[in-house]
């Protein structure tokens, strides 16, 4: 199928227990395995329960925290969220994503109460760090080697990309600019953080230090802290990763719109010769 055919990432199944359902199309698909999800399909729709949840005055969504427990089945999830700790200007809020009964991926929100009549003396804000997305050189994520995609959709499709610096292809950091083509839930916008997460979620790839193909490096975990929401569609991930040759490595990027940066995100990646 083409992208234009899907209707979204993941599609409205009901409720149970009082928890949503969700089933994901193909492309939430991931690269290492035609049967997981890739991290950014379970991290926006994670974000959006996280930022859904019991709405207050603590609502801007400062740090969210994504632990990938297990690869993620491409099948029909529920999500249940609870308040950890309520609070008007502090509150922490928690989410799971849980698949044939078994708790697949858990976020952590921590939200914070934002005062709109405030005016801090901030210093000037810098210009934006990164070649615009309209001046980037366009091309299509694709995966080589033995995790080489086969003819099937995944997350990939879902994202139009767009290099700002560096190479996809080669190894070493780089930016790139992301843009989701389809709605992460059916029949709504996807939110700025939605956004922000699910480009995020790309920044192992975005920082790969090894080359692709030959080696995976696969994130654990994915946190995003922000101290404004990203503005219009496009995000950009300017990440760089840092090694340890027993196959620990940390993802770091800056995420950036088309204003300037506006937070940044973290990866704890697992990292081994792909012929293992």
């Amino acid at each position: 199928m083409t992208v234009s055919e899907y209707e979204a990432v993941f599609l409205p199944a009901g409720t149970r227990d009082g928890a949503q359902l969700w089933t994901p199309t193909d492309l939430a698909r991931g690269p290492w395995s035609p049967d997981a999800m890739h991290g950014g399909a379970p991290a926006a729709l994670l974000a959006r329960a996280v930022e859904g949840h019991d709405p207050g005055p603590a609502h801007f969504v400062v740090r969210l925290t994504i632990d990938l427990l297990r690869p993620v089945p491409l099948v029909p999830v529920s999500i249940h969220a609870r308040t950890t700790r309520p609070g008007r200007k502090v509150q922490w809020v928690e989410a799971t994503m849980v698949a044939d009964g078994v708790e697949v991926a858990r976020a952590h929100g921590l939200r914070l109460r934002t005062d709109p009549d405030l005016e801090l003396p901030l210093p000037d804000l810098a210009a934006p760090s990164v070649v615009p997305w309209s001046e980037s050189k366009p091309f299509a994520i694709r995966f080589e080697g033995k995790d080489n995609r086969v003819s099937t959709d995944g997350f990939w499709d879902v994202v139009e990309t767009r290099i700002a610096r560096g190479s996809w292809v080669d190894p070493g950091s780089s930016t790139v600019w992301f843009r989701l083509k389809l709605p992460i839930c059916a029949g709504e916008t996807p939110s700025p953080l939605q956004r922000a997460a699910a480009a995020a979620d790309f920044g192992n790839g975005v920082s790969s230090e090894l080359p692709r193909g030959e080696f995976l490096f696969i994130n654990a975990d994915l946190s995003i802290h922000l101290y404004r929401h990203p503005v219009g569609e496009w995000v950009a991930v300017d990440g760089i990763s840092s090694l340890n040759p027993a196959g620990i490595g940390v993802a770091a990027c800056t995420l950036h719109d088309e204003t300037g940066p506006f937070g940044r995100s973290l990866q704890s990646l697992s990292m081994r010769p792909a012929s293992l």
